[in-house]
């Protein structure tokens, strides 16, 4: 099974940045999908952002123009880079990876934005 861990979540000012990473271990089949989501208290899990192994991105829409999501393969690593940051981003982010029926989890970071 595929291990994920994220890092990179903090505190910061509206307006702010951040970039997330998520780590990965194990076997990693060549074709698949990775995909970033949050969830914030009391709402449904939202998708966010997803990068193929062709390389090829969607977003959603309240993050489109904002947030860049890129792979770096030899590094096992996704990354969710944040910018304009506001408070609707306030949630815990996490990545996911999957591969044909495999599919793993991160534990997620906690990305909070207030002033």
């Amino acid at each position: 099974q595929v291990q994920l861990v994220e890092s990179g979540g903090g505190l910061v000012q509206p307006g702010g940045s951040l970039r997330l990473s998520c780590a990965a271990s194990g076997i990693i089949f060549s074709i698949n999908i990775m995909r970033w989501y949050r969830q914030a208290p009391g709402k449904e899990r939202e998708w966010v952002a997803s990068i193929d192994n062709n390389g090829f991105t969607n977003y959603a829409d309240s993050v489109k123009g904002r947030f860049t999501i890129s792979r770096h393969n030899a590094k096992k690593t996704v990354y969710l880079q944040m910018n304009s940051l506001n408070s609707e981003d306030t949630a815990v982010y996490v990545c996911r990876y999957s591969s044909g029926p495999n599919a793993s989890w991160g534990q997620g970071t906690q990305v909070t934005v207030s002033s």
